[in-house]
């Protein structure tokens, strides 16, 4: 037997929740003095409007090693966890901490525990759980699972397009002046995750359309075996922009599956209200 911890950066379908081998294990964000914890309980319109009202940007803040440990427990005998960049989130240490205390107390003879550092974020994660799902499936062994999916997410890139800046600015990430020019203009930077795991901007454009074409052709211009991928669109709040980015990707060019799925918390504050991420 086997389970695929994923923290709640990466969106779980409705068929990975009923799939029995997943489970999400919650990070928390604050705004304005709110706690908000990223499980089932996760109102996302609310959320975004008290990211909206607030005068500072919203904080987020890691699983602990116990929450950790207490996922690890039951039946299964292989436990992967995929985890949040660790140049984003303190979520990888966390599960790292956790497996290690976890053997500590119980041995290594019963489980084997590994934890994967995504280097991506949101449904990026999503792609790495389905991935160790498959090569399970296949019936693999253990060790082989995490080389084929360690080599997997060497090859993978994670995109997005931001509707507003808002959020970097009350972050400090982005200084006063140029989210003016940027909303001004009506800029839309396209970013993207370094093979390191952290952000980057790789092109802008005026207007979200065009940012979305820009962030389509950036994405397929990367991958040379699109019939045998999955590729993975998550959006906050905006399900027929994604629709659309779907449709435009599969104008260009085919891959073997397309999923798409509405951001959790952790997701939807990074992209923030009308933000759309890619992962292939």
């Amino acid at each position: 037997m086997y389970k695929i911890i994923i923290d709640s950066c990466g969106e779980l379908t409705e068929e990975l929740k009923a799939d029995g081998h997943y489970e999400s294990v919650p990070l928390e964000m604050e705004v304005n003095g709110h706690r908000i914890v990223d499980d089932a309980t996760f109102d996302q319109q609310d959320f975004l409007k008290k990211v909206k009202e607030s005068p500072v940007g919203p904080k987020s803040s890691c699983p602990s090693p116990e929450r950790y440990m207490e996922a690890f427990k039951g039946e299964a005998e292989h436990i992967y966890v995929v985890t949040l960049s660790k140049e984003l989130s303190g979520s990888y240490n966390s599960a790292v901490l956790a497996k290690n205390l976890y053997e500590e107390e119980y041995g290594k003879e019963k489980k084997q525990i590994y934890v994967f550092n995504s280097r991506s974020a949101s449904i990026g994660e999503t792609l790495i759980g389905i991935r160790v799902q498959e090569c399970e499936e296949a019936g693999m062994e253990f060790d082989k699972i995490v080389e084929v999916v360690e080599a997997y997410i060497g090859t993978q890139h994670t995109y997005f397009v931001l509707e507003t800046l808002e959020t970097l600015r009350k972050n400090g990430r982005l200084s006063n002046l140029k989210a003016f020019v940027a909303n001004a203009l009506n800029i839309k930077p396209v970013m993207g995750s370094t093979p390191e795991g952290s952000i980057c901007q790789l092109a802008q454009a005026r207007g979200m359309n065009k940012a979305l074409k820009k962030m389509v052709e950036e994405a397929i211009s990367k991958v040379d075996d699109s019939g045998e991928r999955i590729l993975a669109i998550s959006h906050c709040n905006c399900p027929m922009r994604a629709e659309s980015v779907k449709e435009e990707i599969e104008r260009i060019t085919k891959f073997k599956k397309i999923i798409i799925a509405d951001t959790a918390g952790i997701s939807s504050m990074y992209a923030n209200d009308g933000g759309v991420i890619i992962a292939v």
